[in-house]
């Protein structure tokens, strides 16, 4: 079963329940601290109503894209079991601090979204637990989508905070020049033949990435790393 694929970085939010607006209640609760530099703005105030209350949390919005390289050569020497043991964990870290997430699949012919710009749910999982490899590596397409998108929301969305996370054994016919993505960048290395080509390493580099092999993690480094402009 897979995730039905969202409308994009250029979705309009709901309206909430709180306030009626697009952002929920217009002030926080009665608990919220005073903003007086705010409150003064508006000159001085005669009833309680009229104070600005700071929100609670002012912690920007983040999003966590991950683009994950499903091709045939990922089955190999438990890569793609590897991966996905790292992919429960970036969904399970993302569920509990509330991190938006998009997920990107490059397998076949073609580079698919799966989840794009949403909170993490179940659904990831049903899907993380039939994702399988074969066919091509259409990773060139893949990050080629992945930096538009990245562009569109950051017009559309310019305090939230992006990273991006690459999953991929780097087993490319050609690596042409690339351009770095407009995001801090984590490339997990999945090559694990007895020979290696490396050609991960490359990417990343070419990428401007942070670079780590999957073999040299030890629980939990992907959420700290990756979260380091």
């Amino acid at each position: 079963m897979r995730p039905p694929t969202a409308t994009g970085a250029d979705a309009r939010n709901r309206p909430g329940r709180l306030g009626g607006g697009l952002r929920g209640a217009a002030r926080a609760g009665a608990g919220g601290r005073i903003d007086w530099a705010a409150t003064l703005r508006q000159g001085r105030p005669q009833r309680r109503e009229e104070l600005v209350l700071r929100p609670r949390s002012q912690q920007a919005d983040e999003l966590w894209l991950v683009l994950v390289d499903a091709s045939a050569s990922t089955r190999r020497h438990g890569a793609l079991s590897l991966a996905k043991g790292v992919l429960a964990e970036v969904f399970d870290s993302a569920y509990r601090q509330r991190v938006r997430l998009a997920v990107l699949q490059a397998g076949g012919r073609e580079a698919q979204w799966l989840w794009q710009g949403r909170k993490a749910s179940a659904e990831l999982h049903r899907w993380l637990q039939e994702l399988g490899a074969g066919g091509g590596t259409p990773l060139l397409d893949a990050l080629q989508q992945a930096g538009g998108w990245l562009l569109r929301r950051q017009r559309l969305k310019p305090h939230e905070r992006q990273r991006l996370l690459i999953l991929t054994d780097g087993r490319l016919r050609d690596l042409p020049a690339l351009a770095p993505l407009p995001c801090p960048t984590l490339l997990l290395d999945t090559e694990r033949a007895p020979i290696r080509l490396g050609r991960a390493r490359q990417l990343a580099q070419a990428l401007q990435a942070d670079y780590h092999h999957i073999d040299d993690l030890s629980p939990g480094v992907p959420g700290r790393t990756w979260r380091t402009p």
